[in-house]
C-alpha cells in the first residue's frame, strides 16, 4: 500500500495557496509535513481529506483514488472540534457513527482509548469543562476509535505538559509500530526528528525542502561548530576562516566551510596553549534548516 499525493494545488483568488504539491508515503511509518504558518498546510490537509475542493492534482490510497469516507481515516485537528455543551461519551459515540460503527463496537476502543488516555474520569463532563490538554486526550481518542490505517495529526503535541507530550509520544509509537501511514504536522522540529525520516516543507504555498532527513543533513555535512576554551580564541577562528554566528555562555557558534577548515582550527588552538573545553561539529538541525529555508518569516493563516 501506498499513500501518493500529486501536484495538488489551490488558489484562493489570485493568491496561491498551494503550488503543485507532490510527496508519497510508500510504507507505513511518521511523514512529517512542516511549514511556517500561513505556508498552505492546513490548505493541503483540507484537500487531502476532500474537506476543501482541490484546483488540480490527485490524492490516492493503495493505487486507487482517496476516499475518505470509505477508508479508515482519523484526522486530529490543530483546532478544537469538539462540541462545548454536549458530555465527553455522548460525543465519542457520535464520532464513532460518523465511521460506520455501531454502539457495540465502539464501546471496547472507546474503554481501551479512554484508559490508555488517562480520561476515563471525565466520560460524563461536558467539553467545555475540560482543560486544554484533556480536550486534546479526547480528540486524539475520537481520530483513532475506528483504528484507522491513515492518521493525519496537526500540531498533536499542542497545549500538552510534559508528562501529556510523553503519553502521546508512546501512542503515536504504537500506532506506527502497528503499520499505520501516519502524517504529522508540527512547529516542534525537535519531535520532527525524533520521529520522523521523511518530509515536505511548505513555504508560500510551494516545496522547498522535501526528501529523507538524514539524507538532506548528511548532502549538507558537518558545518555547525560550538566552541568553548579557556582562552580567547576569535583571532584565531578568523585566521582559519571560520564565520561567527554567534556568542553565547555555552560557547561560540561558528559556520564553517569543511570540516578541514574545522581541523586546522583546533590543530592551531592546541599549538597556542588553549585548553579547548567544548569543540561540538555537527551537522544543520532541523530548527536550522527550516530558518534557512523559509526565511525565519511567520505569518500569520
Amino acid at each position: 500500500m501506498a499513500f501518493k499525493i500529486e501536484h495538488l494545488s489551490k488558489k484562493f483568488g489570485e493568491k496561491v495557496a498551494v503550488e503543485d504539491l507532490s510527496f508519497e508515503i510508500p510504507e507505513p511509518g511518521i511523514f512529517a509535513f512542516l511549514g511556517t504558518n500561513g505556508a498552505g498546510k492546513s490548505t493541503s490537509i483540507r484537500m487531502i481529506l476532500g474537506m476543501l475542493a482541490k484546483d488540480s492534482g490527485t490524492v490516492e490510497w493503495n493505487g486507487k483514488p482517496f476516499d475518505v469516507m470509505k477508508e479508515k481515516v482519523g484526522y486530529l485537528a490543530e483546532e478544537r472540534g469538539l462540541y462545548p455543551k454536549y458530555n465527553i461519551l455522548e460525543q465519542m459515540y457520535y464520532f464513532a457513527s460518523l465511521k460506520g460503527m455501531s454502539k457495540r463496537d465502539a464501546t471496547p476502543a472507546i474503554d481501551y482509548l479512554f484508559s490508555r488516555l488517562k480520561i476515563d474520569e471525565y466520560r460524563k463532563s461536558r467539553a467545555e469543562q475540560l482543560s486544554k490538554g484533556n480536550q486534546q486526550k479526547v480528540q486524539l481518542a475520537a481520530a483513532l476509535l475506528c483504528n484507522p490505517d491513515i492518521i493525519i495529526l496537526d500540531e498533536p503535541l499542542s497545549g500538552l505538559d510534559p508528562v501529556n507530550a510523553d503519553l502521546f509520544k508512546s501512542i503515536i509509537r504504537e500506532e506506527r509500530d502497528n503499520g499505520k501511514y501516519i502524517m504529522m504536522s508540527s512547529h516542534q522540529m525537535e519531535t520532527i526528528e525524533e520521529f520522523c525520516e521523511d518530509l515536505v516543507l511548505l513555504h508560500h504555498g510551494q516545496v522547498v525542502m522535501q526528501g529523507n532527513l538524514n539524507d538532506i543533513k548528511r548532502r549538507r555535512g558537518r558545518e555547525n561548530l560550538t566552541v568553548k576554551a579557556d582562552k580567547p580564541f576569535g583571532g584565531i577562528a578568523q585566521e582559519c576562516g571560520l564565520t561567527l554566528i554567534e556568542e553565547t555562555p555555552n560557547g561560540s557558534y561558528y559556520k564553517v566551510k569543511t570540516e578541514d577548515d574545522a581541523g586546522a582550527f583546533l590543530k592551531k588552538m592546541i599549538d597556542n596553549g588553549i585548553n579547548v573545553i567544548k569543540f561540538d561539529l555537527r551537522e544543520p538541525s532541523l530548527h536550522e534548516l527550516f530558518v534557512e529555508k523559509c526565511g525565519g518569516e511567520a505569518n500569520e493563516d
